[in-house]
């Protein structure tokens, strides 16, 4: 009996990981983690970081405490049920407010990120009374923590920081790269023919959202799993930064 082998990938979820404060070393501490769960890094592994523990490690935490409303802020969480000072912060981390409305603050970040809340988050954070941003320089970010760990193990790795985005048009959300380093994060068809012989025209595949989409299935909401590491993907190492994924003004339809 003959065997046809289909391309395939694996993403291992790597558990363990403990509560991340201000200054830890996160490479270190995956690094050990991974050797707990009998994970050994191989050359051409990616490994996602979601977004949460980076800018823990960052310092990237605000004490709700310490943050005094402002007028808008103060009507649109009335109108809302929301927090107030939650609301000032999300307008402190907005470069523009796209919408306002239905109680949903969508804006764009200073990192040119378009999301809900402009980042700003209350969950998985060990304080009630605390929220988490977005880092800083998510590109940033990913470069150093790949550096690190290809000191540390000698292999050629890639990074992703990945953030759960809501969609237009879609219900539900998703997971989607706000930082890369060691790859490209689009993979370009254009030029190329199909097998009907058509040339393609338009075809970019967003490679590094799909690889953050699926490292959430092994990673999941409530299950402290905040790394996965996916492998067999053959990735040519590269240069590449998350914010080629955001569409320019000029490209941009909808802004």
């Amino acid at each position: 009996m003959s065997y046809v082998t289909y391309p395939s990938i694996q993403i291992l979820g790597v558990p363990g990981l403990p509560e991340i404060a201000a200054g830890d070393d996160l490479p270190l501490i995956v690094l050990k983690a991974c050797e707990a769960a009998d994970i050994v890094l191989a050359s051409g592994d990616v490994l996602v970081f979601t977004q949460k523990i980076v800018s823990k490690a960052e310092g990237r935490v605000v004490s709700l405490s310490s943050i005094e409303p402002s007028h808008l802020a103060e009507a649109f969480a009335a109108n809302a049920d929301k927090d107030a000072r939650i609301t000032e912060v999300v307008l402190r981390e907005a470069k523009r407010v796209v919408r306002m409305d239905q109680g949903i603050l969508i804006a764009e970040t200073e990192q040119g990120l378009v999301c809900a809340q402009a980042g700003v988050d209350a969950s998985n954070v060990a304080e009630k009374d605390e929220v988490c941003l977005l880092p800083k320089n998510p590109d940033k970010s990913a470069t150093q923590l790949r550096h690190a760990l290809e000191d540390a193990t000698g292999k050629i790795l890639a990074v992703i920081i990945s953030d759960t985005f809501g969609r237009p048009w879609r219900e539900g959300v998703t997971n989607v790269a706000i930082g890369i380093n060691g790859m490209s994060p689009l993979q370009d068809y254009r030029g190329q023919v199909d097998p009907q012989g058509r040339e393609l025209t338009s075809t970019v595949i967003a490679i590094a959202d799909e690889l953050a989409s699926a490292a959430e299935l092994v990673m999941r909401k409530l299950d402290r799993i905040p790394v996965a590491v996916i492998r067999g993907l053959n990735i040519q190492t590269e240069t590449g930064k998350a914010t080629e994924l955001i569409r320019s003004k000029e490209k941009d339809l909808f802004r």
